[in-house]
Parts: C-alpha cells; sequence; structure tokens
C-alpha cells in the first residue's frame, strides 16, 4: 500500500511539472547564434548573449507601458511578462557593432519567429523570418520584403496600429504585402516588428 501511495505521488507531482513546464514562456533564441552572426554581421570578432525580460526591468507598470507603444494587449504564451528575450550584442574587437534580436509572433497558421538586424543606432539593418509556417511562405521570406523593413526605427512605426494595420506613416505604409492571400502573416508580421522595436528600445537604446 506505501508502495502504491508513493507511486501516486510520483505521478502527481510528474503531471503538475508537466502542466507547468507546457504553459511555460516562450522564448526566441537563434538556432545556430556562431552561422548567423557571422551572416549579418561577417566583419564580427564575436558576441555576447544577454537575456531580459519586461517582469525584470519594469513589471505590470513596464507591461502597460509596452502595451500602451504597441497599441495591443500582450496575449498568449508568446507575450506573458516573464518572456525571457534574447539580445545578441555584436562585437568588432571591442566595439559594439549591432544587435541582433528575435520574438515570437502568432501567425495565421502558427507562430512566427521574426528577427531584426540593428546597427548602433537602433535603426533595422536586416530582417528575417527563423520560423514562419503560411502557405505563402515563399513569397514572404522572398529578399525583396525583407529589404522593406532596412532603415526603418521605431519612430516610423510610432503610430502604427496593429489592430487595424494603419498607419499615417508614408514608409510604412509603402510596405507591401507580397500576396494578399498572406494578409494575416503580413499584419501579424508588422506587429512583430513594432513589437520588437519597442522592446529594444527598453532593453538596449533607452539612453
Amino acid at each position: 500500500m506505501k508502495y502504491l501511495k508513493l507511486n501516486f505521488w510520483l505521478l502527481w507531482g510528474l503531471i503538475l511539472f508537466t502542466a507547468k513546464s507546457a504553459v511555460a514562456a516562450v522564448g526566441c533564441d537563434l538556432n545556430d547564434p556562431d552561422r548567423d552572426v557571422k551572416r549579418f554581421f561577417p566583419e564580427s570578432t564575436g558576441y555576447k548573449t544577454s537575456y531580459e525580460s519586461v517582469l525584470k526591468s519594469g513589471g505590470d507598470a513596464l507591461l502597460k507601458a509596452v502595451e500602451q507603444q504597441l497599441g495591443d494587449e500582450f496575449q498568449g504564451l508568446y507575450e506573458t511578462i516573464d518572456v525571457p528575450y534574447t539580445i545578441y550584442t555584436i562585437y568588432k574587437d571591442q566595439e559594439i557593432i549591432g544587435y541582433i534580436h528575435g520574438i515570437n509572433q502568432k501567425g495565421q497558421y502558427g507562430g512566427l519567429q521574426v528577427f531584426l538586424i540593428y546597427n548602433i543606432q537602433g535603426m533595422i539593418s536586416g530582417f528575417y523570418y527563423q520560423k514562419l509556417t503560411s502557405r505563402k511562405a515563399k513569397e514572404l521570406r522572398a529578399p525583396e520584403f525583407a529589404k522593406q523593413f532596412v532603415g526603418l526605427s521605431l519612430e516610423d512605426f510610432k503610430d502604427y496600429n496593429p489592430q487595424t494595420g494603419k498607419s499615417n506613416n508614408l514608409k510604412i505604409n509603402a510596405i507591401q504585402n507580397p500576396n494578399s492571400e498572406s494578409e494575416v502573416d503580413f499584419l501579424a508580421t508588422l506587429r512583430a516588428v513594432k513589437k520588437n522595436l519597442i522592446l529594444m528600445k527598453i532593453f538596449v537604446f533607452k539612453n
């Protein structure tokens, strides 16, 4: 009987642990940072990885501020207050030459992983999907689509409304969806880019 009771509690503990793990915050890391850093910064001599979160940097007050800037509420596993955000600081010898930061975003058929490459001024110098579950993935992954984000900054996305997909900024309005059938993922991408920019402003470019 003692053996049965012990097994029961072990099984119950395993169930609780599994359930807790299933709802854990979902971060976003580079699959192969050594390769990817060299791909976007061929002149780099190394990089440093750091981890931030809204919880650690300001808690509930910061979450509300981020949501206000974003123009939308955080929701789901990808946007809990304790989600770990991985920031790659890129060096050439002792000099910082840029950053790489990616986030998860809910798309139409699954999650998107949207990575932005930044120069030291906080402007986008590169864009790519590490993960994209879409029937029109080929069009969205095309270099022509990615180039549309190069040179943009948080200032450009400041008034972009992710709930309506509307903006008064001519640069944002000029970003073209490569296929009308990918509208949901296209709008999810724009939301992800704005969120990425906001978080990097808080974690890296606040000064």
